[in-house]
């Protein structure tokens, strides 16, 4: 956009603190190359369009605006002299993409000094060489120191996460390994049993007999009750008193397995009513063996069922083999982040799902969005950590308008109002030195605001902190990467000073 074309004043622009330690030469330079320009209430130059210009404004009121989603977010609004914006990178050429960061209105007539992008390279380079190097060092040094830690980030989330996985296969697969080994013991004392069964003359009316009791009571295994501490204690002693009764040796051994397997006095009544009672403690001892291998062989389908869990969990937390972007349940990615994060965040900390399952699915960049999950919920333990390691963890969802809420809530001491505003900064850390980048914030903003068009916010009181993240349901029209660099905003005058870039 162009305003109307103004006399261009030394004197005037030497009272912008910009250029207030400028000579008249220099000054007279800039009015030369430069103009003056008065602007209407309305739109000056638009976000993502190539960045012609670099304006300092004179008098008047400026609004800035970042797109995120559909909207235009107000990020700053000023009436001081001397704020300036626009093509602020231009002296670092073609080395980054020059265009406009932002989009800037005014809401009354406003006048500035523009200069042309080109113009203001030039005279960074030629009256200021040393600070235009400083400023480039300081510029491509951050993105990759941010760049760098980001990976590091990366690296250590992922060996906590490897390391987790490790501890929650091992239980499983060492109880596979154990019941394998029991099998294995049971399998061969079932074959010496049946071989001093078919050794003792039985009748085969009477080994089908037993054959047709061990059918029944594996299918009595298959369907097995679960008892309360207090009912299977019970149990026991009835079976046990039971077995005492029937001349069965060692029945307190045998008892607990027979409660585990679902089996009363009352089938053992028909088992003594099926066999002969010179042959019951042979059918009990048989029946016995036969009970233990069917529960090792559920214990060891248990294990390898939890082992294929954790890998599938796995490959959805990484999102193997998947399309980067696509249509997902966010349960699903909230589940498989919490499961492979169940090692840090330990039996301490008491984890609530709380899912309106009801909720549609939701285009989204999943392996990104479990990276935000994986920051969001290792800060709660963090901070549920830092008041003794007991709290409460609740993990909601929900709909909202247009967007689906994903909110991290931990009942950990607060976040101190004074820092509140800082949290998501690049490098801006409460952890100890070595535990935190101070990305994992910013990282997780980015990918939620800029690649996803949502919103990420906290609010907090000692006790009750809440991330919220909120992602629009459907994708917009035209879906658009944001650069994840350094953004530029209004600069002020003590920013000037420090020459560091506006933010």
């Amino acid at each position: 956009m162009s305003g109307q074309a103004m006399p261009c004043s030394p004197q005037e622009i030497a009272s912008l603190f910009l250029f207030e330690k400028l000579s008249p030469e220099q000054l007279g330079r800039l009015c030369a190359e430069g103009r003056v320009e008065r602007f209407e209430a309305g739109p000056v130059y638009t976000e993502g369009d190539p960045a012609t210009c670099f304006y300092v404004m004179i008098e008047g009121t400026v609004v800035l605006f970042r797109r995120v989603g559909g909207d235009d977010v107000e990020v700053s609004r000023t009436s001081q002299r001397g704020v300036y914006a626009g093509a602020m990178q231009a002296y670092l050429g073609d080395r980054v993409p020059q265009t406009y960061t932002n989009s800037m209105r005014v809401t009354e007539r406003t006048r500035f000094f523009v200069l042309p992008a080109q113009s203001f390279a030039d005279f960074m380079q030629e009256w200021f060489p040393m600070a235009a190097h400083l400023l480039e060092g300081l510029f491509f040094g951050a993105k990759n120191t941010q760049r760098a830690i980001g990976q590091r980030e990366r690296l250590q989330a992922l060996g906590s996460l490897s390391a987790g996985l490790t501890h929650e296969l091992n239980n499983p697969a060492a109880a596979a390994v154990r019941a394998t080994a029991t099998l294995r013991e049971r399998v061969g004392k079932m074959r010496h049993k049946l071989a001093v069964i078919s050794q003792g003359g039985y009748s085969r009316e009477t080994i089908a007999d037993l054959i047709e009791i061990q059918e029944r009571t594996v299918e009595r295994v298959a369907k097995a009750p679960v008892l309360s501490p207090l009912e299977a204690s019970d149990r026991e002693d009835e079976l046990t008193d039971w077995l005492d009764d029937h001349g069965i040796q060692e029945g307190w051994r045998i008892a607990p397995t027979f409660v585990q397997a679902g089996l009363d006095t009352d089938w053992l009544d028909q088992v003594a009513a099926t066999v002969a009672e010179d042959i019951l403690p042979a059918a009990i001892g048989w029946l016995n063996y036969s009970v233990e291998t069917e529960l090792l062989m559920d214990e060891i389908d248990d294990s390898t069922t939890r082992i294929s869990h954790l890998v599938d969990a796995a490959k959805q937390y990484s999102q193997l083999d998947r399309a980067p972007h696509r249509v997902v349940d966010v349960h699903e990615l909230l589940d498989s982040t919490l499961l492979m994060l169940s090692g840090k965040i330990g039996r301490r900390i008491r984890v609530v799902k709380d899912y309106d399952r009801s909720l549609p699915d939701v285009p989204a960049y999943p392996a990104e969005l479990n990276q935000v999950w994986t920051n969001l919920i290792d800060n709660a333990v963090f901070a549920i950590g830092s008041t003794g390691g007991e709290g409460t963890l609740t993990v909601h969802t929900a709909r909202q308008g247009d967007r689906l809420l994903v909110e991290f809530r931990d009942t950990g001491p607060g976040i101190p109002a004074d820092i509140r505003s800082r949290i998501f900064d690049p490098f801006f850390t409460t952890k100890p030195v070595g535990e935190g980048t101070g990305l994992g914030l910013d990282i997780s903003w980015r990918i939620v605001v800029n690649k996803h068009h949502g919103s990420l916010q906290v609010e907090s009181e000692p006790g009750d902190t809440r991330f919220q993240v909120l992602l629009p349901l459907t994708a917009p029209e035209t879906q658009t990467e944001v650069e994840t660099g350094t953004e530029s905003e209004a600069g002020t005058e003590s920013e000037a000073e420090t020459a560091e870039e506006p933010v």
